[in-house]
C-alpha cells in the first residue's frame, strides 16, 4: 500500500474541489475554520510544494562596436579643417566691395571653397543670389558650412547645392540655372551670345546627354548614388582647362550642333516636333518602321511629357540619335531592348525577332537582295548572345554577349545589318581589344558629321559670296578653331514654343 505522503502527492485540486475552495480563501487572507479532516492534508499538501529556482541573472553579452558603412552623403574625411576654409572664404570676400559677391565673382568664391570653378552659379543660387543679385558673406558661410557638415564628397555637395529644398535628386529643370551660367561664360561658346535663342537648344541638349549617360535607372531623377558612379563631375571640372569639344559626353558643342542639325533636317514645318514620317527619313529610310512605331508608342518616352499627340520632341530625339548611333553602350542596349520588347515581358521571344526581321527581309527583297532565312538568321544570332534560357534573349545576355550592336542592327537597321556582313567576319572577335583607345561609335559618327557640315557650309558661302542668302552665318566664328562650322542663323519660333518641357525666361517669352 501507498503511504499517506504518497498519496497526498496525488491529490488533485481539480479532484478536491472542498480543498481547492479552502486554499482560495487562504489565498485571499480570509478567516475561515478549516475542518479537522483537511488540516493535516493541507499541511502534507503545503510540504510538497515546488518553490520556484531562483534564476541568476545572466551576465550581459559584451556589445560589439560595428563601424558605421553607409554614407548616403559621403564617408566623413578625418582632420578635415572647415575652419581653415571658411577662414579662405571671409579672406576672399574681404576683397569685394561690401564683402558681397555678384555672379561674376563667385568663380573666385568657388575656388576658396576648394570647389571647380563652373560651380559658381550654382553656390551663388544656393545663397539666395538670384534675390538681391549679390551673395554678402555672412550669408554664404552660414550655407556653405552647413553644407561641408553633411556632405563629405563632391557628389552629395552638388546635389545639395542643386536640388530643390527637401529633395534627395535632381531633376532635369534643376540643371538649367547651372547650365545657362556655362553657356554666358565659357570661352568657347562666346559666339552664342548673339544667338540667345539657341541657348536652351544647347541646354536641352546637355540636359539630356547628362541623363543619358547618368540616370541608369531611367527614373527621370538622378540619385546622389547615380552621381558618384558617373564622370559628369570630372566633365566639369575640366570645363576650365579644355576645349569644350573635348568633352564628348556632355558639353561638346560640336556634338550639339550635329545633334541639333540631323534634327533640323527632319523636321520639315520646323516647329521642334517630328511625327513618324519624319523620323523614318532619318538615314535614308534605314531605320524599321516597326521600331519608329514602337519608339511613337511611348516605349522609351514615356517619361517624358509628350506635348503633341503623335509627336516627339527635341528632346526624345536627342535619345534616339545617340541611341541609334553608338549601339554597344549600356542605355543604348536599354534603349532598343524596350523597343523590341513588344510584350514588355522583360524577354525576346522567337516570336518578336521574326517580326522584326520581315521588315528586313522585305526591304532586301526590293533591293533585289535574297534574304537569309529567318531560321538561319535566328542561328547565328543565338550564336552570337548565347543566352542562358534557351530561345530567350534577356537584357542581360545583350550586354554580356558584347557585341549588342551587331544583334540589334540586323533586326533594325539594314544599312548597318548589311555592312556587318560585309565586313570581315574575323574583325568581330578582335573587338574589345582595343576598347578604351579608339574613339566610340558616337564620337567617330559626330566627327564624321561635323566635317560634313563644315564642308557643306563652306561651299554654301562660296556659293552666296555677293548675293544675298536666305541664310546667313553668325559673324562671330567658334573659338579656337579657325576650320568649325559657325552656328546657322535658323528661324527661332520663339513665339511658337519653348524647347521641350522647361520654361527659358529669357530666351522664350
Amino acid at each position: 500500500m501507498k503511504s499517506g505522503s504518497m498519496r497526498l502527492k496525488e491529490i488533485s485540486l481539480r479532484q478536491d474541489p472542498d480543498l481547492r475552495k479552502e486554499l482560495a480563501l487562504l489565498a485571499r487572507g480570509c478567516d475561515f475554520v478549516l475542518p479537522s479532516r483537511f488540516k493535516k492534508r493541507l499541511k502534507a499538501f503545503q510540504q510538497i510544494q515546488v518553490h520556484p529556482k531562483k534564476e541568476e541573472p545572466l551576465t550581459p553579452a559584451l556589445s560589439q562596436n560595428i563601424p558605421k558603412f553607409y554614407f548616403p552623403k559621403g564617408c566623413p574625411k578625418t582632420n578635415f579643417n572647415i575652419d581653415g576654409i571658411i577662414s579662405k572664404i571671409e579672406k576672399t570676400f574681404s576683397d569685394f566691395p561690401l564683402e558681397r559677391a555678384t555672379l561674376e565673382d563667385m568663380g573666385k568664391v568657388a575656388k576658396a571653397c576648394e570647389c571647380p570653378m563652373y560651380w559658381k552659379a550654382p553656390l551663388f543660387y544656393a545663397a539666395g543670389g538670384e534675390r538681391t543679385g549679390y551673395v554678402s558673406v555672412h550669408k554664404f558661410i552660414a550655407v556653405w558650412r552647413k553644407i561641408l557638415q553633411t556632405c563629405h564628397d563632391d557628389s552629395a555637395k552638388f546635389m545639395q547645392l542643386l536640388a530643390k529644398p527637401g529633395c534627395n535628386y535632381l531633376e532635369q529643370e534643376d540643371f538649367i540655372p547651372f547650365l545657362q551660367d556655362v553657356v554666358n561664360t565659357h570661352p568657347h561658346l562666346t559666339f552664342l551670345s548673339e544667338a540667345s535663342e539657341f541657348h536652351s537648344r544647347y541646354i536641352t541638349t546637355v540636359v539630356q546627354r547628362i541623363f543619358y549617360q547618368v540616370n541608369r535607372s531611367w527614373s527621370g531623377r538622378i540619385t546622389c548614388s547615380e552621381l558618384r558612379k558617373s564622370n559628369f563631375l570630372q566633365h566639369v571640372a575640366l570645363l576650365e582647362e579644355e576645349d569644350i569639344n573635348q568633352s564628348a559626353d556632355y558639353f561638346s558643342y560640336e556634338h550639339f550642333y550635329v545633334i541639333y542639325c540631323k534634327f533640323w533636317e527632319l523636321d520639315s514645318d520646323h516647329d521642334l516636333y517630328i511625327d513618324e514620317s519624319d523620323l523614318a527619313k532619318h538615314n535614308d529610310h534605314a531605320i524599321s518602321s516597326h521600331v519608329i512605331q514602337r519608339i511613337f508608342s511611348g516605349a522609351v518616352t514615356r517619361n517624358r511629357k509628350v506635348h503633341k499627340e503623335g509627336k516627339i520632341s527635341y528632346a526624345d530625339f536627342v535619345w534616339f540619335l545617340l541611341s541609334e548611333e553608338d549601339k554597344k553602350t549600356q542605355t543604348s542596349i536599354e534603349y532598343w531592348f524596350r523597343c523590341m520588347d513588344l510584350d514588355g515581358d522583360g524577354v525576346l521571344s522567337m516570336y518578336e525577332l521574326e517580326y522584326f526581321y520581315e521588315e528586313q527581309c522585305q526591304k532586301m527583297e526590293s533591293m533585289a537582295i535574297e534574304p537569309l532565312p529567318f531560321e538561319d538568321c535566328l542561328c547565328q544570332m543565338l550564336d552570337l548572345v548565347k543566352p542562358q534560357t534557351e530561345g530567350k534573349i534577356t537584357l542581360h545576355d545583350l550586354k554580356k554577349c558584347k557585341q549588342a550592336n551587331i544583334f540589334l542592327d540586323t533586326f533594325l537597321n539594314l544599312e548597318k545589318y548589311l555592312d556587318h556582313e560585309q565586313k570581315d567576319p574575323f574583325s568581330v572577335l578582335r573587338v574589345g581589344e582595343n576598347e578604351g583607345q579608339e574613339l566610340s561609335d558616337w564620337e567617330k559618327y559626330a566627327a564624321e558629321e561635323y566635317a560634313v557640315l563644315v564642308a557643306e557650309e563652306a561651299a554654301n558661302e562660296q556659293w552666296n559670296d555677293g548675293y544675298d542668302a536666305e541664310l546667313n552665318l553668325l559673324d562671330v566664328p567658334v573659338a579656337n578653331a579657325d576650320d568649325k562650322r559657325p552656328f546657322f542663323e535658323l528661324p527661332s519660333h520663339s513665339s511658337e514654343v519653348d524647347l521641350e518641357e522647361y520654361e527659358y525666361e529669357d530666351d522664350f517669352e
